[in-house]
């Protein structure tokens, strides 16, 4: 009759219900709290998520000072500091490799627009450093934590601080290009192409902006010249090993044209060849104490070959032979000379108004074909 009569549950059963609930409720929330963070997590960019994997799987380095400490640390290095003028880097062009003299001059102008001083750079090196100093504290914040992933506040500062970071990073750089482009001129390695040397020193460039101590005392300019001469170093010894192991064969294509040196080297033969007949077979009527100066004086033969392993005779030599001095050897020679100089210009004279003749009645005997008859 009890049991007939109770119409709820007992009350060990509404507790059970109870627990239950909240354990459902629970639930719930959580799945919701997931769900916000997923969702918060979406809104990211594809490059700010790599960024921010990269980020959770590697520690940033940063160079430490007692600034990064103090209370007002982040005022103090950023609002209270003063504005440094940002480069200009229009001028940059590196795979145009000109040397000339305008070229130098524009480049050497348009990169003294900014120079840092040692305490501007002391600036840049300290609010660089403080980002990447904030950025490795909320990396330990999150693996700290027991799903060592990042909430959506997190996720905002770290991608906050670390693109501060970049934007400092880059203006430190582009601030010092010039002094890329300088050292590589200054070294300008045969074996290593110039866009590379400039790549090289480039690299180098960003890893010094990473590894400087401004606090030292230094200029940034003393430590990254240093940098990328090693860089420069590395890449000629890399590139050395590399053709020491893959030899490559001569390809004529990749060689500078030698067509003119080659025209020119066949003109001076063909007129050494002409001045010989004209000397040995006697075309400019010389006398024979001047065929005699010439055949010595350039070793000549007069059967037209050359003395083989015979040196040309000395005027003192030549005027031991004749009987006079040097002095009026070189007289004979240069009356010699010029006489054959008169000969080889008659030749080429001659041969030039004979083409020409030529030409001229090639021309005509159309213009006589349309002549009409009478």
């Amino acid at each position: 009759m009890a049991n007939a009569e109770r119409k709820g549950p007992m009350p060990l059963e509404q507790v059970a219900l109870r627990g239950r609930r909240r354990g459902s409720d629970a639930a719930k929330a959580s799945t919701r709290a997931e769900s916000g963070r997923t969702t918060a997590r979406r809104r990211l960019s594809s490059e700010d998520q790599r960024v921010l994997d990269h980020l959770l799987a590697h520690e940033l380095d940063f160079i430490d000072s007692d600034e990064f400490y103090r209370p007002d640390a982040e005022s103090r290095i950023y609002e209270q500091a003063p504005d440094i003028a940002k480069p200009d880097t229009s001028w940059y062009h590196p795979v145009m490799d000109d040397l000339s003299a305008s070229r130098t001059t524009r480049t050497v102008r348009s990169a003294q627009q900014v120079i840092l001083t040692g305490a501007e750079e002391r600036v840049l090196f300290l609010q660089y450093n403080f980002a990447r100093f904030k950025v490795r504290e909320v990396q330990q914040a999150i693996w700290s934590g027991p799903s060592r992933q990042p909430t959506p506040d997190q996720t905002e500062e770290i991608l906050r601080w670390y693109r501060r970071a970049e934007r400092i990073r880059e203006q430190i750089a582009e601030t010092n290009l010039a002094l890329v482009l300088a050292m590589a001129k200054r070294t300008r390695m045969s074996e290593v192409d110039f866009a590379d040397l400039v790549s090289e020193g480039n690299m180098a460039l960003l890893r010094a902006v990473d590894k400087f101590d401004a606090g030292r005392g230094f200029k940034f300019s003393t430590y990254a010249c240093r940098a990328i001469l090693k860089a420069f170093s590395r890449q000629g010894m890399k590139l050395s090993k590399y053709r020491q192991r893959f030899p490559t064969d001569f390809d004529p294509k990749l060689e500078r044209s030698n067509h003119l040196e080659t025209k020119r080297a066949d003109f001076e033969r063909d007129a050494a060849d002409e001045v010989r007949r004209i000397v040995l077979e006697n075309r400019a009527d010389l006398t024979d104490v001047e065929r005699t100066v010439i055949e010595h004086r350039f070793n000549l033969r007069t059967d037209g070959s050359t003395g083989g392993g015979e040196k040309p005779m000395t005027l003192e030599q030549v005027g031991q032979i004749i009987g006079v001095t040097k002095e009026r050897v070189r007289q004979i020679q240069n009356k010699a000379m010029e006489k054959i100089r008169t000969q080889l210009e008659a030749n080429f004279l001659g041969t030039k108004a004979e083409e020409e003749g030529e030409e001229g009645a090639e021309e005509a005997q159309p213009a006589a074909d349309q002549t009409p008859a009478r």
